[in-house]
């Protein structure tokens, strides 16, 4: 199938909006809404890298969609359109039922594709999707912020998709949530909204609970104590090296964040039904300090998920 007819069958009836403009030009052109400030993301996703190759093609669809409106979600922003790149073998099926699985995401997130571009002919399949959104002029979350004294918060449970990978692997017992947790993570973006300009700091958790945490802690130029007791963790922890597998296994896409102690954050959250835990406390210095039970734990080495 050439790719104007891929385009024509499969993308142009998921460009419902006029910014798309039928996706017949070489550019979408949207008007923002007035005073908004712009927030961009892009994020690519490679077979065997970030998926595995006998994934249902449309869950790949919508692991793409949705690893990048977290990173709207976690800068506080609104989604509004999407572009896709689409690279890989010359296979109509699995490419079919991609864009199927694509445009059950957008409608199930509310967002248009805007355009993008496509390529046939190569070993394997690499996907890119540029997101853009929107937030208030001045409440846009960054990771820089975070404040000595502040409290530390996570979203929903961690841990989830690393053991919905070796699901997908065969190294575990069939579990339907724990895989759909690997293969079709929810962007926190109700959440996200709420706490911008209330949080301090915020990101989400893509490589790891700790290797994220490490890093807003540097961006803020603190520390963070984290007790990993208090981690929401959605099946029992057999132990302490079962509590660290799970704060170090990537794909969570929760949001970890951090507010002052006078904020309600559980009344703040509570609308947007998106449970949350505090989870530690931000300090000065800098690094991480961990605790379980009450007594002081070595950072592991390996704190998540880094390419090579």
């Amino acid at each position: 199938m050439a790719e104007r007819e891929f385009i024509a069958r499969h993308l142009a009836p998921l460009a419902t909006t006029a910014a798309a403009r039928g996706l017949a030009d070489d550019a979408a052109v949207w008007l923002p809404p007035l005073g908004r400030e712009l927030v961009f993301t892009h994020d690519v996703l490679a077979q065997g890298v970030h998926y595995l190759p006998d994934d249902p093609p449309g869950d790949v669809a919508w692991k793409l969609l949705a690893v990048n409106l977290s990173d709207l979600a976690a800068m506080a922003a609104t989604p509004a359109g999407v572009l896709l790149g689409l690279a890989g073998p010359d296979d109509q099926d699995w490419r079919a039922d991609f864009a199927a699985g694509l445009g059950r995401a957008l409608d199930h997130f509310g967002v248009a594709l805007w355009g993008g571009d496509t390529v046939s002919g190569l070993d394997t399949t690499v996907l890119g999707l540029t997101a853009i959104g929107w937030v208030e002029r001045g409440q846009a979350l960054g990771r820089a912020g975070a404040q000595p004294g502040d409290a530390l918060w996570v979203s929903g449970t961690i841990g989830d998709a690393g053991l919905g990978l070796a699901v997908a692997q065969g190294t575990a017992p069939h579990d339907k949530a724990l895989l759909n947790r690997f293969r079709r993570p929810t962007p926190r973006l109700a959440l996200g909204a709420a706490l911008g300009g209330v949080a301090s700091a915020g990101m989400d958790v893509s490589d790891g609970l700790l290797i994220d945490a490490e890093r807003l802690a540097a961006a803020s130029g603190v520390g963070l104590a984290i007790a990993l007791d208090a981690v929401p963790l959605s099946r029992p922890a057999t132990g302490l090296d079962d509590v660290l597998a799970r704060v170090t296994a990537g794909d969570d896409y929760e949001l970890l964040f951090s507010a002052p102690t006078s904020v309600d954050v559980a009344a703040l959250a509570a609308p947007t039904r998106t449970p949350v835990t505090r989870i530690g406390t931000v300090t000065a210095g800098s690094g991480l300090s961990l605790s379980h039970a009450g007594k002081p734990i070595t950072t592991p080495t390996r704190l998540g998920w880094e390419h090579p």
